[in-house]
């Protein structure tokens, strides 16, 4: 066509070129150098380039593999006159997998969507968080500046100057004048995508390169990244257990963690791992929660949970306590049923293991995949305590399809009463034997109120409460831009699943609306590790890719223990 001197491979690469030249050098292909080579900068393809600038180049002149064999690229009239070692001729990674398959941005062009600018190039995050002081790490500086990184920013919640000096000095002030004792820690929640579920769902890895998706390439990128992030507890899903055994449990094990881990009930090999610095916390106790019950038809899913009781090590009362839970709730988008019973079976045993001796709870993390995005019933439920469910549709439940194909309505109750888990989500035997112990202390009079209230609960059986007062440590959507904030990215979706809820303190100025009571002290929020867009991920090719070794990001927050 326009460029007859050319190869016909060569023609179709010429876009993507870009050249940098020393002044007195020249390629000459029986024309001009601007009628065939694009230069750098703002120029349309193939347009008259600028005056070249000298400059200083270390690498040698080197033919590439895209030229074919030398006998072709003698065949094509190419000459190069007075050539020298300063030239250099660069062409990007390419992200094509196969030949005939368009690169992605030429697919991204064709979807509609703009041209995406590299990670450094996007707004700072210091301007779009409402009450946060942000505050970027020398560490995640030079990550994000390594090619192909994400460049992930540490935000901290502060009013005072002071919170800054926490970030500055990690760990060396446990003191808090204003609060009494307090103890500061890290928590990351991480689904760190099981090799058995990748290759059963190859089709959402369609945008990765081969090489990236071995087990042998992705555990030494994950263990790195944990490395890195140094968090206090780790919660981890989509555990395979054979890795678990054989790698995980010992490499973590050597980096000062103590491990818990519960494994899926039925044929999945994988299941969810909590696990903690021994330096920082001491286990009280570990209760695994596996939400298969034989004897029940609604319960035939083999997700599973863990329930960890530990003891603060440093500056805090022999009682403290603070309860961490991890899950991943089912997936599958039409059975909102089966997701709200799993998560008030895991609320139950929450609600077993946390109270303390004078009747209130303690502090409660609770992390995982939830398969659930934000706003949607499920989310609701957690965040706010309530939800009454009557004439839900069965598929709006996690709010993942748009549309969503599961129209049946929800039934009522939700779960049969021989699960032996009430409304309120805590088991019926301690509910029961709470409310006799409650009767004695009680006058006539006030019993039958009790009873009253009792009999209008069990009419109004389609609210589901739970008694944990709950915040995110995410808001999920950056509020100056209103654009989402993303914790999975694949082939098919982009969104938020997973999550950090946490009992807020009284003074926590990071807590949402609705959460200022706290039972037993509580949790503050210092800092988080900001999350990212959709548009920042396909800048690294999406979730897995070189650098990150899931399809989701890990999550990771900073929290100041409150003791009254």
């Amino acid at each position: 066509g326009r460029h007859p001197m050319l190869p016909r491979h060569v023609q179709r690469l010429g876009r993507d070129w870009i050249t940098h030249w020393n002044g007195s050098q020249l390629l000459a292909l029986n024309s001009p150098v601007s009628s065939c080579v694009r230069w750098a900068g703002r120029h349309p393809p193939w347009a008259s380039c600028p005056p070249p600038a000298a400059a200083d180049f270390s690498a040698n002149w080197r033919f590439l593999p895209f030229f074919g064999p030398w006998r072709q690229f003698q065949n094509s009239n190419w000459h190069l006159d007075n050539y020298t070692q300063s030239c250099c001729f660069h062409l990007p990674n390419a992200t094509m997998k196969s030949e005939g398959e368009e690169p992605l941005t030429k697919k991204r062009r064709l979807s509609g969507q703009d041209d995406i600018s590299p990670p450094e190039e996007e707004a700072n995050f210091s301007n779009q968080k409402e009450v946060s002081c942000l505050s970027v790490s020398q560490n995640e500086e030079k990550r994000g500046s390594k090619k192909g990184t994400i460049k992930r920013h540490w935000e901290y919640f502060c009013q005072q100057s002071r919170t800054m000096k926490i970030a500055e000095n990690k760990g060396s002030d446990q003191s808090n004048t204003e609060s009494g004792a307090t103890f500061d820690f890290t928590v990351m929640s991480y689904n760190i995508l099981s090799q058995n579920l990748l290759e059963d769902n190859s089709h959402l890895y369609r945008h990765c390169r081969q090489r990236l998706l071995f087990w042998t390439y992705r555990f030494p990128n994950i263990l790195q990244e944990i490395k890195q992030l140094d968090a206090d507890v780790l919660c981890l899903q989509e555990v395979q257990e054979d890795h678990y055994r054989t790698e995980i449990k010992s490499s973590l094990e050597s980096l000062g963690y103590h491990c818990e881990y519960k494994m899926r009930t039925g044929r999945k090999p994988d299941g969810c791992a909590i696990c903690f610095k021994t330096s920082k916390f001491s286990l009280i106790s570990s209760t695994p929660v596996e939400f298969f019950r034989r004897d029940i038809p609604l319960l035939d899913r083999d997700n599973v949970g863990l329930v960890l009781l530990l003891r603060p090590r440093f500056h805090c009362k022999a009682s403290a306590a603070i309860c961490v839970a991890n899950t991943h709730l089912l997936y599958n988008p039409r059975r909102g049923d089966i997701k709200l019973t799993q998560l008030a079976m895991l609320l139950a045993e929450i609600a077993s293991v946390a109270p303390q001796k004078d009747g209130s709870f303690c502090p409660i993390i609770i992390c995982g995949d939830f398969n659930s995005v934000p706003g949607s019933p499920l989310y609701r439920f957690i965040k706010e305590g309530k939800l009454n469910y009557e004439g839900l549709a069965i598929g709006k439940v996690s709010g993942q399809e748009q549309f969503p194909r599961g129209q049946r309505i929800l039934p009522i109750p939700i779960w049969p009463k021989k699960l032996g888990i009430s409304q309120n989500c805590v088991y019926e035997m301690k509910q029961q034997q709470k409310e006799e112990n409650a009767g004695e202390k009680l006058e006539a009079t006030k019993l039958d109120k009790t009873q009253e209230i009792v009999l209008a609960s069990e009419k109004l059986s389609s609210k589901l409460r739970h008694h944990f007062k709950l915040s995110s440590v995410y808001s999920h959507y950056f509020p100056e831009t209103g654009v989402p904030e993303v914790t999975t990215c694949h082939s098919r979706s982009a969104v938020t699943v997973d999550y950090i809820f946490y009992s807020a303190a009284n003074d926590d100025d990071a807590a949402q609306p609705g959460a200022e009571d706290s039972f037993h002290g509580g949790l503050k929020l210092l800092g988080r590790l900001a999350l990212l867009t959709e548009k920042d991920l396909w800048t690294v090719n999406g979730l897995p890719n070189e650098n990150n070794s899931s399809d989701h990001l890990p999550l990771l927050a900073e929290f100041r223990l409150i003791e009254r």
